[in-house]
């Protein structure tokens, strides 16, 4: 009688052991390889967004004119204003798009500013603004744990605020030479920019109501 041929029971568990084992194996491979894929994706849409942040302030940096507002409450502000006191720093820029042609000013003040763990940037449809004058705020940087400014004066100083400390009397403190911003994430570590500011501010239009701006003092 021909002996029929096969599998015994040990060389059938065996190999079940065998694929069971390259299958964990090749799941968790994958799953690593699908985990890192998701974490780089992350990571590029949040550099993504970072540079597009630099970018907004690089512009608006890039336009800052020597020109001073009235707060809400009357008061005369530089026009440039920041450091740990202010929690972040507020100016006036040039390049506020009018394409309807509105009877309005060209210039914008805007300001960034940490709010918890974000950085804010605000922006005033006024220079000189009234009590009831809200800026619209956007979201511009997202998981940070400090948010640093620094000012470099024309003898290349470095001042933790702006003004300086020391004005003297009224005279307009000018415009600094650079700004360095430096942030802090613990996902990206520390970053740090430094923007340099126009050497020669661009000449202001009238200011808010169609009132002329005061004579702007120049950079530094």
């Amino acid at each position: 009688m021909r002996r029929s041929s096969g599998f015994t029971l040990l060389e059938l568990l065996v190999a079940l052991s065998i694929f069971a084992l390259v299958s964990v194996m090749a799941y968790g491979g994958m799953s690593r390889v699908m985990e890192q894929r998701a974490r780089t994706a992350a990571q590029a849409e949040r550099l993504k967004y970072l540079q597009l942040a630099v970018n907004v302030m690089a512009r608006d940096f890039e336009q800052l004119v020597d020109r001073g507002i009235r707060n809400e409450f009357g008061d005369a502000v530089p026009a440039l204003v920041g450091g740990s006191g202010f929690q972040g720093v507020e100016f006036t820029h040039a390049g506020y798009a009018n394409p309807a042609r509105l009877p309005r000013s060209e210039l914008q003040r805007v300001a960034y500013v940490r709010e918890e763990d974000r950085i804010l940037r605000r922006v005033w449809r006024v220079l000189d603004r009234a009590q009831d004058s809200q800026p619209a705020s956007t979201v511009l940087m997202e998981k940070v744990d400090a948010f640093r400014l620094r000012f470099l004066t024309a003898d290349g100083a470095w001042q933790d605020n702006w003004p300086p400390p020391g004005q003297a009397g009224d005279a307009p403190p000018g415009l600094p030479r650079a700004v360095e911003v430096s942030v802090e994430s613990g996902d990206l570590g520390r970053l740090r920019w430094l923007f340099r500011l126009p050497e020669t501010p661009l000449p202001p239009t009238a200011g808010a109501g169609g009132q002329p701006p005061p004579a702007p003092g120049g950079a530094t």
